[in-house]
């Protein structure tokens, strides 16, 4: 079949990898993960990996790719998923690109601006001064740097404030004059659709809860904390630990939050995740081409599959066909 992929896109704890696989039983398929926490070797409960047996039932791409120490990059996404639709498309079988790391599809569908790498010695003297003064105080400096992020970013953001200072400093350019021309972007046609709770996230905020709870119980993400702090190369200063609920653990293992506290807080971040994906995603579906889905609703992969009969008819590969 010809390059072609379906989306399907959503918050966390939407049910997207239920709904992949939903389809993927009725369609000769292969999954492309869209997680910036899957990546990652080791770290499986606290990311809510697919289990072996999901993982066995279709082949998955994209997951278990980097160890917790390495670094994986939007632009690397957007290449390696480019060249996987290529590659399953060429096998007779449709790429399912599911997800919830906006940034990571933000880069597929729009390219990305030719930003210069990191400088870890300006990005260290960064992080200095945000703990010395404040990242209030470093909020401030981009008044004059950038005001475009300036009146963009919160006081307090300080991955976007040290990168936004660190560019300048490197380049005597601000961040926002390298995002006029961009690169890249999927040359291939995508079937979008969004997974997208209601405005009241009360009854998510609650599915939300009760999975990192589950997660925390004996042989889940504490455990797993343990093993990776007990490495010795990792820091919370990683990407890897930076994953929602990781930080949390490794706070609760340090003695710096009680077990209740890390709960709270762990549940508190997710929630704040899917918070930010739904405001993406609102914005997203203002593209009409995006089909917006109600979150588990058994109907999904029925309308989804007769959207895809209607987009590449016999072209279709169903797994009942002779």
């Amino acid at each position: 079949m010809q390059p072609f992929a379906l989306v399907i896109l959503g918050p966390t704890a939407t049910g997207k990898t239920s709904l992949a696989l939903q389809i993927a039983a009725a369609v000769k398929s292969e999954i492309i993960s869209m997680d910036s926490a899957l990546i990652y070797r080791g770290m499986d409960i606290g990311t809510a990996k697919p289990s072996k047996e999901e993982l066995a039932l279709v082949p998955h791409h994209l997951i278990d790719i980097c160890d917790p120490a390495e670094s994986y990059s939007a632009a690397s996404f957007a290449q390696d998923c480019v060249r996987l639709i290529e590659e399953i498309s060429a096998r007779g079988a449709l790429p399912i690109i599911c997800g919830g790391t906006m940034l990571y599809y933000k880069a597929l569908t729009e390219g990305l601006s030719p930003l210069p790498p990191t400088d870890e010695q300006v990005r260290e003297q960064i992080r200095k001064e945000g703990e010395t003064l404040g990242w209030p105080a470093l909020h401030q400096r981009l008044r004059g740097i950038d005001p475009l992020l300036f009146d963009k970013y919160s006081p307090n953001d300080k991955q976007r404030i040290s990168r936004a200072l660190e560019v300048f400093a490197m380049t005597g350019r601000p961040l926002t004059s390298f995002y006029a021309h961009k690169t890249g972007g999927c040359p291939y046609p995508l079937l979008e659709f969004v997974l997208l709770p209601p405005e009241d996230r009360t009854a998510l905020r609650e599915v939300i809860r009760e999975r990192f709870v589950k997660m925390a119980e004996p042989g889940g993400i504490i455990d797993e904390t343990r093993a990776l702090m007990a490495r010795g190369d990792l820091n919370l200063n990683l990407p890897s630990m930076r994953c929602v609920g990781y930080r949390q653990a490794w706070q609760f293992l340090l003695g710096e939050l009680t077990y209740d506290e890390f709960i709270e807080r762990g549940v508190i971040a997710t929630a704040q995740l899917a918070k930010h994906q739904m405001t993406w995603l609102r914005g997203a579906l203002k593209d009409e081409k995006r089909i917006k889905l109600k979150p588990h609703d058994e109907k999904n992969a029925d309308l989804i599959l007769q959207r895809l009969q209607e987009r590449l008819g016999s072209a279709l590969p169903l797994r009942n066909q002779a």
